[in-house]
């Protein structure tokens, strides 16, 4: 494992993998000790070899949507079963990009209950399905918005005393350009933002005028962007409100941590 990086510096706490972008088997030369791999579609499943040789060299869970076939715990469950031993799990209700329609309309609150029983201290992921999550318990699975720590801050202040996980994607950078490239188009997907941008307009570093205003501050309120000290204040920042762990999606690649 390399040292002295900056994901650590930028208190970091684990790496997301995408298995379309990145051999996952690479998070092992990161200076982070932690890692998850993202549900990309059932053909991108990194292989069972793979998952084991990373599994020996860092705390490795894979993103499980508990609708989709391979993975659903009241029907097709193939790939749950062929998870190497030491795969922790993500249960999440996945995203509708790689859930046929079939998947989609499958309920996920008894899925989730099923998969979180057979599973060893799973993280539950809550992106729509908060009060779901929250019934079935294990880690919470937060996707990082412009509310997560006063969210934090209501829900330690409610009595909640587990864990909680906030996803980012992340751009150690302050150039704006890069940033918009890297991030520009996942931050247009929120809906404020989505609703807040001209129609048509660009989001990557091309946008313009209000586009480009919309965007800059939106990749900053969805994304950890920023020179790792900056990034390393803000999630001092959401720690203080109640997160126990800081997931990073490496937007450009790992290529810059190594």
């Amino acid at each position: 494992m390399l040292s002295g990086v900056t994901l650590t510096e930028a208190g970091i706490d684990a790496v997301a993998l995408k298995p379309t972008e990145v051999d996952v088997r690479r998070a092992a030369e990161l200076d982070v000790d932690a890692a998850t791999v993202d549900y990309e579609g059932r053909d991108a499943v990194p292989d069972r070899e793979a998952l084991a040789d990373l599994a020996d060299e860092v705390d490795l869970r894979m993103t499980t949507p508990v609708r989709a076939d391979g993975f659903d715990p009241l029907g097709d469950d193939g790939l749950t079963e062929a998870l190497p031993p030491g795969v922790g799990r993500v249960l999440v209700a996945g995203h509708p990009a790689y859930l046929t329609d079939q998947e989609a309309e499958r309920a996920v609150a008894p899925r989730l209950r099923a998969a979180a029983a057979d599973a060893d201290d799973p993280w539950v992921g809550t992106e729509g399905i908060e009060r779901v999550a929250m019934a079935v318990g294990g880690t919470q699975f937060e996707v990082l918005s412009p509310t997560t720590a006063r969210d934090l801050r209501a829900l330690r202040a409610a009595g909640f005393d587990g864990d909680v996980a906030v996803y980012a994607p992340a751009v150690l950078t302050d150039d704006d350009d890069a940033v918009l490239d890297a991030v520009g188009e996942y931050a247009a997907r929120r809906r404020p933002v989505r609703d807040a941008l001209p129609e048509g307009a660009a989001t990557d570093a091309t946008a313009t005028g209000r586009a480009r205003d919309v965007l800059t501050q939106a990749v900053r309120d969805y994304a950890l962007v920023g020179e790792p000290e900056s990034v390393a204040d803000r999630i001092a920042q959401l720690k203080d409100a109640g997160a126990t762990a800081v997931v990073a999606y490496p937007a450009r690649g790992l290529d810059p941590f190594l």
